[in-house]
């Protein structure tokens, strides 16, 4: 019997006990995956995933009262009647539901500026898009498309929107500013297209500092309608956030640029349908950037297509001055300024092939080789022109394929696994959640209620037409008449008197393979 009782009650082997553990931990898991499946089928926890993905209108420093509007089932495409679909009747503050602080104690008190000729279906995602950003204000020097008395009505009713057209007041009024009488930005007057609109850049942006310091701004961006700032590397994916933990001995922040990856040729809403950049030299190692630099260039002239150099926002401040439309400057000092480690500006350069004739369309220079440096900065601008202006329409979209749209899905995986491609979907998300709350539709509605001053309509067809009807009508950058002449030469003797001012900074490509001993030394 003591026998039998003692092998009854023995205790459990080293197999039995892992048979349990192995058992307890397969149940274990199950077990809190069905409770957190129930939890959040009654709606008791957020799944992540779900969270940030386009059917959701939650955004980071953002909070959402009451249901989400009902999401729409179609895609807009390039109709701008399609652009803004389920009209509203007009309110204010037009994000509805989507709590952003409109108060006037934002801090810091952001603007940015632009010379613009773009449309609605451009300036309209532009605009909102950085006011979720937190920029609270916005000076458009406009003409063409963005100075017509539609479009302008439009922009002129949205709260912390200024529009400045580009009258033959205002080029007179430019003419004699600071800036024009001194000699950084003298190798840029007095040239066609690109070095035209260098110059206007300029010019506006250093009537935009005023603007800024006298509506008690902190901070100035100068951007174009195809760039979005990025603010990555803060929680809540905010402009006001990032410039907020700037140092105050700060001057300049430079966000560098990606510059956008197109996936197809049919493009009609770059906002909406690019999700795939290349980054910039400064956010990648050294020997990733130039270890994949012909593979990332594929036969274009430089790495990116366009510039390289990134943009710059500037702590509004006495002496402020444009130096170029990249960068800022100060009278009395040099600038201290930072180059941010994740945030960036993210430029969406031929997106679309009308791209091609509309850059053609703008500039009466000749498709020579020689001509075109006379016209544009970058190579990339100049091969693109030559073949816009002699290439029949089939032999044009062919070009566009092979050298702007990404259709090699072997290379596309391979330069986003060593992180020279990256995918970026947050604007994308928040344009699109825009879109289908009815943000775009509200503030027309609202503007087409409205009426427009007989002064403020005969600005906009005469800023409309200056751009249309003359290439070299501006006063204050390419006309010259006789007064002009001895002004230009004037000039120049100032040019050799004084030579200590470095020239403006112009669009830069990044850096090339042939730099890579000397960056790598």
């Amino acid at each position: 019997m003591a026998g039998a009782h003692s092998s009854h009650h023995r205790p459990p082997t080293a197999t039995t006990s892992s048979s349990r553990l192995l058992l307890l931990l397969t149940v274990l898991p199950l077990t809190l995956a069905a409770f957190a499946f129930i939890l959040q089928w009654r709606g008791g926890i957020t799944d992540p995933v779900t969270r940030w993905s386009p059917d959701q209108n939650v955004f980071p420093g953002m909070s959402i009262s009451g249901h989400q509007q009902q999401q729409s089932q179609t895609r807009s495409r390039s109709d701008c009647s399609n652009l803004f679909p389920n009209s509203h009747s007009p309110s204010f503050p037009y994000f509805r539901d989507w709590k952003i602080d409109y108060s006037v104690d934002l801090s810091p008190k952001i603007c940015i500026t632009t010379s613009t000729s773009a449309d609605l279906e451009q300036t309209l995602p532009w605009i909102f898009y950085h006011k979720v950003m937190g920029v609270s204000n916005f000076f458009l020097f406009v003409e063409g498309k963005a100075a017509s008395a539609n479009v302008s009505r439009v922009l002129e009713s949205i709260p912390g929107v200024k529009v400045i057209y580009r009258t033959r007041e205002l080029e007179e009024q430019q003419a004699k500013s600071r800036i024009w009488n001194e000699t950084w930005l003298a190798s840029f007057f007095y040239k066609p297209c690109n070095y035209e609109l260098f110059v206007k850049q300029s010019l506006n942006m250093e009537m935009a500092i005023v603007m800024a310091r006298d509506a008690g701004m902190d901070w100035i961006i100068h951007l174009d309608t195809d760039e979005l700032i990025h603010p990555a590397g803060t929680q809540e994916y905010s402009m006001r956030q990032l410039l907020s933990d700037v140092p105050g001995d700060v001057d300049m922040v430079v966000f560098p640029n990606y510059e956008s990856s197109v996936e197809q040729d049919d493009i009609k809403e770059p906002f909406s349908e690019v999700s795939m950049f290349k980054k910039n030299y400064d956010h990648l190692p050294k020997d990733v950037y130039f270890g994949n630099y012909k593979e990332a260039t594929r036969g274009n002239p430089n790495y990116f297509l366009t510039y390289g150099n990134g943009k710059a926002a500037a702590r509004v401040q006495d002496h402020l001055r444009p130096n170029g439309a990249h960068r800022w400057h100060n009278y009395m000092k040099t600038p201290n300024e930072i180059k941010l480690d994740e945030a960036a500006v993210l430029h969406y350069t031929y997106t679309k092939f009308s791209d091609l004739t509309s850059r053609r369309d703008r500039c009466g220079c000749k498709p020579t080789k020689d001509d075109v440096k006379r016209c544009f900065m970058l190579d990339f601008d100049r091969a693109a022109f030559i073949i816009a202006s002699t290439a029949t329409e089939e032999e044009m979209l062919q070009w566009y394929r092979e050298h702007i749209v990404w259709t090699d899905k072997a290379l596309k995986m391979k330069l986003i696994r060593k992180g020279i491609l990256s995918r970026i979907y947050a604007p994308m998300v928040i344009i699109q959640s825009l879109k289908e709350s009815g943000v775009f539709s509200s503030v027309i509605a609202k503007a087409a209620q409205t009426t427009i001053s007989k002064d403020k309509f005969l600005k906009s067809v005469e800023s409309s037409n200056s751009s249309r009807n003359g290439r070299s009508e501006m006063i204050s950058s390419r006309k010259i008449d006789a007064g002009g002449v001895s002004q230009a030469i004037a000039r120049r003797i100032l040019e050799v008197i004084d030579d200590s001012i470095p020239s403006a900074i112009p669009p830069l490509s990044p850096p090339s393979y042939d730099d890579a001993d000397f960056l790598t030394s």
